[in-house]
């Protein structure tokens, strides 16, 4: 685990622009309410790097595991990213919420190892051309299927008159979810779980993926409704 931050050290790895997300914000982008925070941090507070580590470790591996081969690498850049944020601490610029500024810090890594080890994917617009080429039609399924906010506009046909709690209780449903997602192209599945996952706004997964808020959506919607037909199959198959 990285040690807790000091007063001291380089720049850090990346500074994100600012996000959209997180309430009000001081004038240089970073949320007013992680003022207290940045705070606590930048004078050593250990129990407040704790949380602040067991918030969102879990989450970091998740995003390093987009871009590199396998889970042990991904903890490891993890690992590092820490390191880089610890060291960069004294110089953040505020320019956004310490969540996207680590965010971006573990991407930047996490793409780095993958060049280095020939495993880099891209997140680029291939699947949208290879798409366009083939005359699918683009992220008009998805808006006939979701709201402007990613929310379903009608649930699927065998879950209308289901339990919410028994829904999210059916391990099948569940693990066809889990299967459909690691399935997905990168991009898609990397949109997915920044955006859904993770609760980062558009804003800030542009930034830290590199693509433009209208290839954030066409690759979103897409994610979205083979996720959904994943688990409306699933539901089939389990009332049989």
């Amino acid at each position: 685990m990285a040690k807790r931050p000091t007063n001291r050290g380089p720049t850090g790895d990346a500074n994100v622009a600012p996000s959209s997300s997180g309430g009000a914000k001081s004038a240089s982008g970073l949320p007013a309410s992680e003022l207290p925070l940045l705070e606590r941090l930048l004078a050593g507070d250990e129990a407040t790097f704790r949380s602040f580590v067991v918030q969102h470790h879990g989450a970091m591996v998740q995003v390093a595991r987009l871009f590199v081969k396998s889970l042990a690498v991904a903890e490891e850049v993890a690992q590092e990213s820490w390191a880089a944020f610890v060291r960069g601490l004294p110089q953040f610029e505020r320019r956004s919420s310490l969540r996207t500024w680590l965010f971006g810090i573990v991407a930047n890594r996490a793409r780095s190892v993958a060049r280095r080890e020939g495993f880099y994917v891209a997140l680029a617009h291939d699947e949208l051309s290879a798409d366009a080429e083939e005359g699918n039609p683009g992220p008009s399924l998805g808006r006939l299927r979701f709201s402007s906010d990613g929310a379903w506009k009608e649930p699927p046909a065998s879950w209308r008159d289901e339990d919410p709690e028994r829904i999210v209780a059916n391990r099948e449903a569940m693990d066809r979810l889990r299967q459909a997602l690691e399935k997905l192209p990168p991009a898609q599945q990397a949109v997915v779980v920044l955006r859904d996952i993770q609760g980062l706004d558009t804003e800030e997964v542009c930034n830290i993926l590199g693509v433009s808020e209208t290839n954030l959506r066409v690759l979103l919607h897409r994610a979205r409704t083979k996720l959904r037909m994943a688990l409306e199959q699933a539901f089939q198959v389990s009332e049989r």
